[in-house]
Formats: structure tokens, sequence, C-alpha cells
């Protein structure tokens, strides 16, 4: 066995993930079910996730840490949008505050996980990084806190003439040590908050930064600090100021995603108005920061104190709209004709998503394919025993999401003891019609659409991207909703 010694059992619960969800998993289940035996599986040496694993310049959250950061531990840097490595000491020093760290197991990648309903548990294998070596773990509750997307592969695509290219060519999910960029000229593809993040970051040291984008996306500039969350915390206890600054923040976000929805047209000229106030009337905001959808039919991207509009207002950064014809040995020729010169190039193309941490399940001995499965209330798949997943919104902050999921996990295990139940499952209703998983069109959301499971047509299958409605499904609503069966070893009810 991976964990206790074999005449303590199964674990109660096996979370996978030691990044920003895993670890507030492990902190609000030993606060609410402190008897249970838990131990959590870490593919990469080091706690932190994301914020571990992305390097690359000026690496940083879009999303503001008094929402990003957990309900139970108040974010006390002064900046609210915060970088990369902040974010990583305040994951591990939650960590360290709640003892979790004995409890996580580095190095072991979870490839297969097998429930057996003779047994009502699961059966993990993991790869040991260090030794090549497969060990297992028996736990009677697997919780999936590993993300969405694969930290061993990025989504990259090939050029015509790469070969040729004398330059050197990175990816920010694997930005090389030795890169040095100081004086040189840089061209980075892409439109996301990737790119928006490099282009300032690098923008200081390199000779020009270059955003290279096929099409534009919608980019807003906000403070890095809060002054009003500042003034609170001045005011009141850390906790109360917290909250207090939490909910204003989340109220706020809410209600101008609702506004940017229901009025779409108002919302796009007040946010392409805003980029050209911050670039200045002679600049063309209309080819360079003018979607074609709709606000939030994909994210917004934050550049904080409008670090992106100052560099390129600096002359030290450009963006270009056009489509990449092929690469030659000094550059990129664009399908305009214009050849954009480079010495180095940053595939700053997006992520490749991956479900329930790329692991092979299968369930008494069949495969279980999370596509061909619905979500319950954003947490649960159809026919999967004794299984949760941790996934965030897309319009707000991951934690939210995560936090609240964790809290229905302890109350979904205190009703099962209470009970003397040993197996949840859900079973997809006939009545319920399918829909995407994720409506956003988002690159990276359209190349997975055949990887995610399916959401239904009506509650609680339907996957809200609005942490009221959350809020209400999950912490208040009855656990044994009619929906949600429980029964014990020996089949799956």
């Amino acid at each position: 066995m991976l964990t206790s010694p074999e005449e303590d059992g199964p674990l109660d619960v096996l979370i996978v993930g030691a990044g920003l969800s895993g670890i507030g998993a492990a902190a609000i289940l030993q606060a609410r079910c402190p008897g249970k035996r838990y131990a959590i599986l870490e593919a990469r040496d080091a706690i932190g996730g994301t914020w571990d694993l992305f390097r690359y310049p000026g690496i940083r959250s879009d999303s503001d840490m008094y929402t990003l950061g957990y309900g139970f531990k108040p974010w006390l840097d002064a900046k609210a949008i915060a970088d990369g490595p902040s974010i990583l000491r305040y994951i591990r020093e939650t960590a360290r505050e709640h003892g979790i760290e004995p409890q996580i197991r580095y190095g072991h990648k979870v490839v297969r996980a097998d429930w057996s309903s003779a047994d009502a548990c699961w059966t993990v294998e993991a790869t040991h990084a260090a030794s090549g070596e497969t060990r297992t773990v028996r736990a009677r509750f697997l919780y999936m806190c590993s993300g969405y997307y694969s930290y061993d592969h990025a989504y990259r695509p090939v050029f015509e003439g790469e070969d040729a290219y004398r330059g050197r060519i990175v990816q920010p999910q694997f930005w090389p040590r030795d890169l040095d960029y100081a004086g040189k000229r840089v061209v980075v593809i892409g439109s996301g908050a990737t790119a928006v993040t490099l282009v300032p970051a690098m923008a200081g040291q390199a000779a020009h930064v270059t955003m290279l984008q096929r099409s534009p996306t919608y980019v807003v500039a906000r403070p890095s600090e809060y002054g009003f969350a500042r003034r609170l915390q001045k005011l009141l206890p850390a906790q109360t100021a917290y909250r207090f600054t939490r909910w204003r923040v989340i109220l706020e976000s809410m209600l101008l995603y609702r506004l940017a929805r229901a009025k779409p047209d108002l919302a796009r000229q007040r946010i392409v108005e805003m980029a050209q106030h911050q670039l200045g009337p002679g600049f063309d905001v209309a080819t360079h920061f003018t979607p074609g959808y709709k606000v939030w039919d994909q994210r917004v991207c934050v550049v904080p104190d409008g670090d992106m509009f100052r560099a390129i207002r600096k002359g030290q950064a450009s963006v270009v709209t056009d489509r990449i014809e092929r690469f030659t040995e000094d550059g990129i020729l664009l399908t305009s004709g214009r050849t954009l010169e480079a010495d180095v190039v940053v595939m700053a193309t997006g992520l490749s998503l991956s479900i329930l941490g790329g692991a092979a399940i299968t369930v008494d001995g069949k495969p279980f394919a999370p596509n061909g499965a619905m979500s319950y209330k954003g947490m649960m798949l159809s026919d999967l025993p004794n299984c949760v997943m941790s996934f965030g919104y897309t319009n707000a902050s991951w934690t939210l999401k995560a936090d609240l999921t964790a809290e229905w996990v302890c109350r979904l295990l205190k009703h099962m003891d209470a009970r003397g139940q040993e197996v949840v499952v859900v079973r997809r209703e006939a009545d319920v019609a399918p829909a995407p998983f994720l409506s956003f069109t988002s690159g990276y959301v359209q190349r997975a659409a055949a990887l995610l499971p399916q959401q239904g047509s009506r509650r609680p299958w339907q996957v809200y991207q609005n942490y009221l409605q959350d809020m209400m499904t999950i912490r208040f609503s009855r656990v044994a909703d009619g929906v949600i069966r429980f029964g014990k070893k020996g089949a799956i009810p």
C-alpha cells in the first residue's frame, strides 16, 4: 500500500492534486470531518499546481485574490491581482497552517482508478516519478482536484517553415530557465491571458515585443490594489474585512456579468472605449481590441494597472492582427505579406484540457468515459460512484466553486455516515436534455468538446456560472434530493 499499514484499511478520502483546489479541499475536510483518514496524491514534487508549474515572466492571476483566495483564509497582501509567487506562498502557507503537508505524497501521478462495487472501494494506481514504480492506494471516496488541463501537454500548433527558423521557439507552460531575451525581438503568438501577461513583463528587457493574434480579445484594465479593501483592513478584524471585501467583489462581478450578457452591444462599446482611452485616439482599437464575439463568450482578459496598454503607449510593445503564412529564417511571414522579425517566438497558443486528471477510469471492470456522462451540480458525473470533481467557474474565480464543492463533499460524507451508507451515485434521467458542459467559444474549450461531459437542461444537472445560484443549490439544499442514490457494499444503486 502507498499510505497507511494494511490493517488500517482503505482511506476514507483520496484527494488527487495538491494545487489550490486540493489544499483547500483538505483544509475543509479536516475542519468539518475531523475523523476522516485522507491522503493527497500529487504528480509533481511540490505544492501549488498551476502556480508552481508556470514560471514564465510576469505570471499572475487575472482573478482578484479576494475571491481566488479561500473563504476560510484572508488574503492580506496589498495587491488584489497577485503575481504567481505570492499565490504560491499563500497556498503553501495554508497547507502549513492546517498541517496538511504530511498527508501529501509527492511525485505520484494517478494513471488508473478502478471502482469495485463488491468492496465499495476505489483502487488507485499511481506512477512514482523517482522510482518509476506503480504504487496503489485504496480509498472509499475519490476527490479529483487535478484541475482541467494537462500539465504534460499544451496546445501547440505547428507552422510551415519552423525547421528553417534560426531563432528560438518556447512555450509558456514549459518556460526554459536559460532563455535570455534581453535586447531581443520577441513575438508572442496568442491573445489570451498568458499573452497579455507576457507582453508587458518581457517589454521592459526585450528590444521589442509584438503580440501576434488571429483575432482580438476583450482586454480590461483594473487596479492591482483595491483601495476599499485596504480601508476595511484598517477598520475591521482581518477575517471580517476579508469577508466584506469578498462579498463586495462577488456581487459587483455578478452584476457586471449580467449587464454584459443582457446588453452585449453596450458592454462591447464600453470595453472598446476604455481600451481607446488607454491607448490614445490614434490607435486602431477597431482592428486590435474589438472582438467579433459577445462579451463573456470567452473569458475577459485583465491587465492590472493597464500594464500592457502602457507598454504599447511607450513603444515597447505592439499588436498585430493577422494570420501566419509560414516561418522564415528570421521570423514570421504573415498572410498579408508582412514579415515580423523575431529572435524569440513564444507560443502562447492555449491549453490542452484533461478531465479527471487524464486517468483511465473503470467501474466494475468496465471503462468509464467522462464524455458519455452528465454532470450533477457540476461536481459528480452520472454512473461514477463515490467520486467528486472540483471544477471552478469560467466567469469568476475558480476557488469560489471549489470551496462550495469541498463543503458539499463534507455534507455528503456526514449524511452517508449517519445512515450507514457506503455508496453514492447519480443516474442520468431520461427526460433531461443534454447541453454542452461549458458554453465558452474559446479555442481550448472547443478543441476539448469531445472530451467533456455534458450538463442537463434543468437542475440539478445544470452547470451554473453563478455563485449565488450554486451557493443555494450546493450549500443549502438537501443532500438527498431524490436524484442522488445511496446504497451499501455489493452493488451500485
